[in-house]
């Protein structure tokens, strides 16, 4: 039986699904043209998040920490305020997903981490973003629109 490279982990009632697909130089955006010429960051993965409230109470991101690994155990942490600029608020049974890059100087790796939420109340609570993998096997991504 295959395993995915993909992920899908629930913490305290936030599921988070995670995948990536890695971009060949010609397809790369425009603001990772320039990278993908710099032996540091020469493979770029494109990757979407999807969270979705799978409990009974609001919650709202804040904050994100990620732990980046390519195929040499070079490690780098990410570190940053929402994601892609923004705040999402997740009312019971809503999601939101989101797309965004990552270059590595390896053909492969492994992302991972945390996000911080938020509860009405004000209590902070974090929730996993489970391992997946930064391979150029991956199966393409679904990038419908994100939701918001």
């Amino acid at each position: 039986m295959a395993t995915s490279p993909h992920s899908d982990t629930t913490t305290h009632d936030i599921r988070i699904q995670a995948a990536a697909q890695y971009l060949p130089p010609e397809n790369l955006p425009q603001e990772f043209a320039g990278e993908a010429k710099s032996p540091s960051r020469h493979y770029v993965f494109r990757y979407k998040i999807t969270m979705t409230n799978v409990g009974k109470i609001p919650a709202k991101l804040l904050s994100r920490h990620w732990v980046i690994v390519d195929s040499e155990s070079r490690r780098e942490e990410v570190r940053g305020r929402g994601v892609i600029g923004e705040y999402p608020r997740l009312g019971v049974g809503e999601s939101y997903s989101y797309v965004s890059y990552c270059p590595i100087a390896t053909p492969w790796g492994t992302m991972e981490g945390t996000y911080t939420f938020e509860r009405d109340d004000g209590s902070r609570f974090q929730v996993r973003i489970g391992r997946f993998f930064l391979v150029p096997s991956a199966p393409p991504l679904t990038l419908e629109t994100p939701q918001r």
